[in-house]
């Protein structure tokens, strides 16, 4: 992610997507558990799909929130100090 002056807002941004994707997730999950899935889905075979792009988009969201700095204005300080 960048340091500059959009970084807190980018890492805002990007925290707010995880968070829907974890709650859509566990949306997915709840229809699993409930077994509802089967009024939104007609066969099992393409909830099992939809169900694995919503994980892959929880994966790569925390991969994309892993690599944002906690503080990205101290780590530009310190490049300017050095």
């Amino acid at each position: 992610m960048p340091t500059g002056t959009n970084a807190p807002r980018l890492e805002r941004v990007t925290r707010k997507w995880l968070d829907l994707a974890e709650r859509r997730l566990a949306y997915y999950e709840e229809l699993y558990r409930t077994g509802r899935w089967a009024l939104y889905f007609p066969t099992q075979e393409l909830f099992a799909v939809r169900m694995l792009d919503v994980i892959k988009t929880v994966k790569t969201f925390r991969r994309v929130v892993q690599r944002v700095p906690d503080r990205p204005r101290e780590a530009h300080r310190l490049r300017q100090a050095a």
